[in-house]
């Protein structure tokens, strides 16, 4: 039975100079990687909490994700009161301001794990390639890169997006562009920013910051996921090109934003994106190097300052929203049956009481699987209304282990290689179901629901891994599907591709209470092992009605 575990992050010193909040989260990563946090809580203490301003501990715990965190906590202070008085929230900040010995750590208290850093002598870090735990300082990453072979010329740089699209985040990237166009500067890469919201897009453009950024070469994006999930038509490079972008979003997985493997993503803030995209290469680093004016003069940039909340109110911008009829119980939606994007959700079936017996393996993954490996982004998300077209992604970027191929797998039926999903598909349409067996921290990323709709559309019935992304794994449970780890992490080399999996004693599934699967390899022989499983007793419900959903309805119509 799984126990939550509290790591805790005490921060001392100051925040100042060119180190952001983003660092906090990029210094942790390096130190606890993509999986050290999995099914803990990260909780930051310390006297260096008050120098990090509401939205920039947003941006830390927004990338708890990248962990494996559970969630993200940090102590009520004065610097969330503000922000919740200037976004109109001065209600609730006077009722934490009531409760505030209960929001803040309890005197004695004990974690399990202790990470210290001294803010005062955080330096500005850059994450990556292709994961946003390899943490570099700023400082080392040119010497590193030319040492690995990546690209030093910065192709793109891109800021905004959930993570960094802050009122003070954009102050800070305008304080560093208006340097640069001070000395009749352009950026020399390309630059994208992508507001965070309206109220942030709507703000900038009031009070000039939007100006600026598009005055030094930026190009302001919608107000949505944008280029961090995929959505990013690029045009400046071909695919299979090698090349790096800089951004500040929370993740860089293997073509997570242009769909492009040889794209070297790196994640760091977004004034250190803003200089580096003035600068063009990851050579340049802020603090002491020095760019050339176009007057032929030396300057260097100064570390940005910048308010951390607008000084007039925010402006709400434009207020798109539709709403709904008051009555939509007579509301009925018509979708063409011949729609590509749309398609309405038919119910997944519900448990039938049987335990689950010579389920098929549709693929052993070797190493990491995110949900960008479960359901690629870029140019599927188009189909994200429509459940069989977009089903067609999944798990096409996992690896096989069976080949070291990507979306190659056996058909255990025919023993003939193909892509995952026509595989998928067939067993679906024999009438078989399957299982994925996964290594550690599968399903990290992105809290992408389509990595879960996905196998449950397809047939899947159970994953099996050595430990889950918690968002991930609670997903697979919302959709009727059974995500199990291993009792014993080294029982994952007694399953082979070509084996059968029965999950057995499914009649007495309780919390806390493992599962036994009986793996029969093809020479005849069985082998047991035990399975474990986070289910609470609500969860085991919608497993037997086949998913969350489903068991809502339920409910409704007992009530009704």
């Amino acid at each position: 039975f799984n126990v939550i575990q509290v790591i805790g992050v005490k921060l001392t010193g100051k925040l100042s100079g060119w180190s952001s909040p983003k660092d906090v989260i990029l210094k942790v990563a390096g130190i606890l990687t993509v999986k050290g946090g999995t099914g803990a809580i990260i909780e930051y203490h310390g006297p260096g909490v008050d120098s990090i301003s509401c939205t920039g501990m947003a941006t830390i715990c927004n990338m708890g994700a990248e962990i494996g965190a559970t969630t993200s906590v940090f102590p009520y202070n004065t610097r969330m009161k503000k922000y919740l008085g200037k976004t109109g929230r001065a209600d609730i900040a006077a009722l934490a301001d009531e409760f505030q010995q209960y929001l803040v750590p309890d005197a004695g208290c004990q974690y399990d794990q202790v990470i210290e850093i001294n803010l005062s002598e955080l330096k500005p870090h850059i994450n990556g390639p292709f994961t946003p735990d390899l943490a570099h300082p700023v400082s080392d990453v040119g010497a590193v890169a030319e040492k690995e072979g990546w690209p030093v010329d910065i192709r793109v740089g891109l800021i905004g997006s959930c993570t960094n699209s802050s009122y003070e985040d954009m102050g800070r990237s305008a304080a560093v562009a208006k340097q640069a166009l001070a000395h009749g500067l352009k950026c020399k890469s390309k630059f994208t920013i992508t507001p965070g919201s309206e109220q942030i897009r709507a703000t900038i453009e009031r009070d000039g910051y939007a100006q600026i950024l598009r005055d030094v070469g930026g190009l302001i994006l919608a107000n949505a996921c944008g280029p961090c999930i995929g959505q990013w038509d690029r045009k400046d490079i071909k695919k299979g090109e090698k090349n790096t972008i800089v951004t500040s979003y929370n993740r860089n997985f293997t073509g997570r934003n242009d769909a492009n493997p040889e794209t070297h993503a790196f994640v760091t803030s977004p004034e250190i994106v803003t200089a580096l995209s003035i600068a063009g290469t990851l050579k340049f680093n802020p603090e002491t190097d020095f760019l050339t004016g176009a007057d032929g003069k030396k300057f260097k940039l100064e570390a940005p300052d910048a308010d951390e909340l607008p000084r007039l109110d925010f402006d709400p911008g434009q207020d798109t929203y539709q709403y709904p009829p008051k009555d939509g119980s007579g509301q009925h939606v018509d979708v063409s049956p011949t729609s590509q994007r749309l398609q309405l959700l038919e119910p997944f079936d519900k448990w039938d009481g049987k335990d689950l017996e010579d389920m098929l393996i549709l693929i052993k993954v070797k190493g990491k699987c995110t949900t960008d490996h479960i359901s690629a982004a870029g140019p599927w998300l188009k189909f994200r209304g429509h459940l069989d077209n977009i089903s067609n992604n999944l798990l096409i970027g996992a690896i096989n282990i069976e080949n070291g191929k990507a979306n190659s797998v056996r058909n255990a039926l025919t023993q003939e290689f193909g892509p995952v999903p026509d595989t998928a598909r067939y067993y679906k349409k024999m009438g078989v179901k399957w299982a994925v067996i996964g290594d550690e921290n599968y399903g990290e990323g992105s809290s992408r629901e389509h990595a879960a709709l996905e196998p449950r559309h397809l047939g899947g019935r159970v994953i099996i891994t050595k430990s889950f992304a918690r968002i991930h794994e609670t997903n697979l449970k919302k959709q009727g599907l059974l995500p199990l780890t291993f009792a014993d992490p080294a029982d994952y080399n007694k399953i082979h591709p070509v084996d059968k999996l029965s999950i057995v004693g499914l009649a007495d599934f309780a919390p806390g209470k493992p599962l036994k699967c009986i793996i029969k390899h093809p020479n005849g022989s069985q082998e047991t092992i035990m399975l474990n499983h986070t289910f609470n007793e609500s969860q085991i419900e919608w497993f037997q009605a086949g998913s969350a959903l489903n068991r809502m309805k339920e409910l409704q119509q007992k009530s009704s």
